[in-house]
């Protein structure tokens, strides 16, 4: 019997440690939350050095931890502290785009004759790449950006505070890889490929999913592979169809983990609708990946529910469902953000037939950090620029603490079916 790597039977909790524990001392003293649900592997929300515009999204320092986190010395406890106890540790690597408060961007933006000017991508005229995606369409007019100080513009695909970074500059992928190496040996597992579609821009395309994407991919899989660390897993965040989703797998060279992102959807929908079949055809495709590859499977994250694979019928009945009064709609109807407790309040018992669809499915799961307590959409906050901050409110550790010693809680419902899911691998 050929045996798996362990991320083929992970099952992961997503979490931000100051929303969760305040800081990574306190962190390791909740190990034991995470075994009594069944967790092995957890997927810790940037915790760089960060001015916080993107909720630690955009970085402006790869290789250290926010104060605010603790230290160094306080993360490294940590990871051991979960290795102990059977828990891998997994970290978002941001590759498209940094803060401009970044080293590298403070200086390309003070001078055309900067060293690291070539690091990310300029206009004399904000004219070129008209056709890119501009995902905050709803927070700038396009992905220009006026650079006052050299009287020209910088491309950014999200916040105008994260200018992109220019991959066809080689040095890029030199600082991204020594980067990865840095906190492997600090007892990484995994790294999270943030937004990892829409890494190369060129004229005349949306600028996503480009082939020049997926050599990078391969160019940053090849690197573990010659470095002899098999045992570190990428994660390519890739909101598509399944179709263009399993591309970045490559050939069993590319990513080890892809979120499917479609099922996400469905499975609401099915619950919703009390249709659980019409998950059966991804069910079937979902075995089609390559050999030591994994699907990840969730119903929640800290983002926003875009739902791109349901016609635009189901997703005006989703909305309508979930967010009824538009209190939490993203970018323009374009989806909500809500968690389940919020978008299943009418019923909450579509909670359970949801996750009971989720751990039926192939694909390693994630839990969401207080989905499994049935925490709602954070209302003490008045967000209008960015909604997906409803979804990333402190966790509830009175109610935690209520439900994991309550054998009918949510919390032991999700517990149990995690247990059974892992007696069937």
């Amino acid at each position: 019997m050929i045996e798996k790597s362990w991320w083929e039977n992970a099952v992961f909790y997503e979490l931000y440690v100051d929303k969760f524990s305040g800081n990574f001392q306190e962190l390791s003293k909740k190990i034991d939350y995470f075994q009594k649900l069944g967790i092995n592997c957890l997927h810790i929300l940037p915790p760089f050095p960060s001015p916080m515009v993107d909720d630690g999204y955009d970085i402006s320092d790869y290789l250290n931890i926010r104060e605010d986190l603790g230290t160094l010395e306080d993360f490294k406890k940590f990871i051991e502290d979960a290795h102990k106890n059977g828990i891998k540790i997994m970290i978002d690597l941001v590759l498209n785009h940094v803060s401009e408060k970044h080293p590298w961007f403070i200086n390309a933006r003070s001078s055309k004759n900067s060293t690291y000017r070539n690091y990310f991508i300029w206009s004399d005229t904000g004219e070129e790449l008209k056709d890119a995606t501009n995902v905050f369409f709803h927070l700038k007019p396009n992905n220009w950006i006026k650079n006052e100080q050299t009287n020209d513009f910088y491309f950014t695909t999200f916040y105008a505070e994260q200018p992109d970074l220019n991959w066809d500059e080689p040095k890029i992928l030199k600082e991204v890889t020594n980067a990865m190496d840095y906190w492997i040996e600090l007892g990484i597992d995994a790294f999270r490929l943030d937004a990892a579609p829409h890494l190369v821009k060129k004229e005349g395309s949306n600028s996503v999913s480009l082939p020049e994407t997926h050599i990078i991919l391969k160019k940053l899989r090849f690197h573990l592979e010659i470095k002899n660390r098999k045992n570190i897993a990428l994660l390519a965040e890739v909101n598509d169809t399944p179709e263009k989703t399993l591309e970045y797998f490559g050939q069993g060279d590319e990513c080890h983990l892809v979120y499917h992102f479609p099922l996400t959807s469905k499975i609401l929908l099915a619950a919703k609708n009390d249709t659980p079949h019409i998950i059966d055809e991804l069910r079937i495709s979902m075995t089609n990946v390559p050999k030591g590859c994994q699907w990840v499977t969730f119903l929640r994250n800290h983002d926003a529910l875009i739902m791109p694979s349901l016609t635009l019928d189901e997703k005006k009945g989703m909305l309508e469902y979930g967010d009824p009064t538009s209190a939490y709609h993203f970018r323009i109807n374009h989806g909500m953000s809500v968690r389940l407790a919020t978008f299943f309040e009418k019923n909450p018992e579509k909670i359970k037939d949801a996750y009971r669809m989720l751990f039926s499915m192939p694909g390693s799961p994630v839990i969401y950090y207080g989905e499994e307590i049935g925490m709602k959409n954070d209302t003490t906050i008045d967000e209008q620029k960015d909604t997906r901050r409803y979804v990333r409110g402190v966790f509830n550790w009175t109610e935690a603490t209520n439900q994991t010693n309550n054998t009918d809680s949510l919390f032991s419902f999700i517990s149990n079916e995690l247990k059974a899911k892992n007696r069937k691998i």
